[in-house]
């Protein structure tokens, strides 16, 4: 009888474990956060029109925000040149960098970000965001 309890409660110990939420599964969660960086990913499509030149303040404007919004932790953007064909008419892929997610709330409703996309919004046809944690 004794042994029978005793695998009763050790049963019972191993399945209240395995359910069991842990500091070192938070933890876990945690560092992949602290030890990652958040990419802010944005990809450009502009309206059939748009000049070359309409479109290079739209890049000066971006390129400037890093300079004025000092949660952007690094920022790069490159023209798309695939040979693939898959583009779907995006033409512009911008990638910025945040420390945290607070940091990319700050940015988000920042008045220079705003004032971005008011120079944006003219020529942009379509606009795709993709953010994510590095691995």
């Amino acid at each position: 009888m004794k042994i029978k309890v005793l695998v009763l409660l050790i049963s019972i110990s191993f399945i209240s474990n395995a359910f069991a939420t842990t500091d070192k599964n938070i933890t876990s969660t945690a560092m992949i956060k602290n030890d990652s960086l958040l990419r802010h990913t944005v990809f450009f499509k502009f309206k059939e029109g748009t000049t070359a030149a309409q479109i290079k303040k739209v890049e000066d404007a971006f390129s400037a925000l890093p300079s004025k919004i000092e949660q952007i932790k690094s920022y790069e953007w490159g023209l798309n040149n695939s040979p693939e064909g898959l583009n779907k008419g995006f033409t512009h892929a911008f990638f910025l960098t945040f420390n945290s997610e607070e940091d990319r709330a700050i940015y988000l409703p920042h008045p220079d970000h705003k004032a971005f996309g008011a120079v944006l919004t003219p020529y942009l046809d379509d606009v795709f965001v993709v953010d994510y944690w590095t691995k």
